[in-house]
């Protein structure tokens, strides 16, 4: 499976997210984008990178950005992330991977000798006509927005 790379036009998608609204990607035609996959929701390094989002939401926004988190978890357990958090921008419930496999982040990983197929942590900013403009695949959990405003 092939990740999407810069330049690259992202897919159309339609998923619903945390409360069952769908979401797609036309909704963000004319704005910039920030799009980020995490493994599971409510764990440890999951949780450090929405939360330095939400922390720098403001200065994210006032940048022009939009946010969409995305994994695979079911919609309940995106809602109960969301409001334990408190997360201002919504939470794909990607159940089906259909957004996952738009961007080519679903793969084999490895953790502790272990190997297996999951979400690769990676964020992916879309320009305002739907183009990969920069991917980040060494996502740093605790200073994410940072990143993100590097650009």
């Amino acid at each position: 499976m092939k990740t999407l790379q810069v330049g690259d036009s992202v897919p159309n998608f339609t998923v619903n997210d945390e409360a069952g609204n769908p979401i797609s990607l036309s909704d963000y035609k004319g704005k910039k984008l920030v799009v980020f996959f995490y493994p599971k929701a409510s764990t440890p390094g999951c949780t450090a990178e929405a939360c330095n989002l939400r922390d720098n939401y403001k200065v994210l926004q006032d940048n022009g950005y939009h946010l969409l988190g995305v994994s695979a978890d079911s919609e309940k357990r995106q809602t109960n992330f969301k409001n334990k958090y408190d997360f201002p921008f919504p939470l794909l419930a990607d159940e089906n991977k259909e957004v996952i496999n738009a961007f080519g982040v679903w793969g084999l990983k490895k953790f502790m000798g272990r190997e297996y197929d999951g979400i690769h942590r990676k964020t992916f900013i879309v320009d305002e006509n739907g183009v990969v403009a920069r991917v980040i695949d060494k996502v740093k959990t605790k200073d994410h927005a940072a990143q993100i405003l590097e650009a």
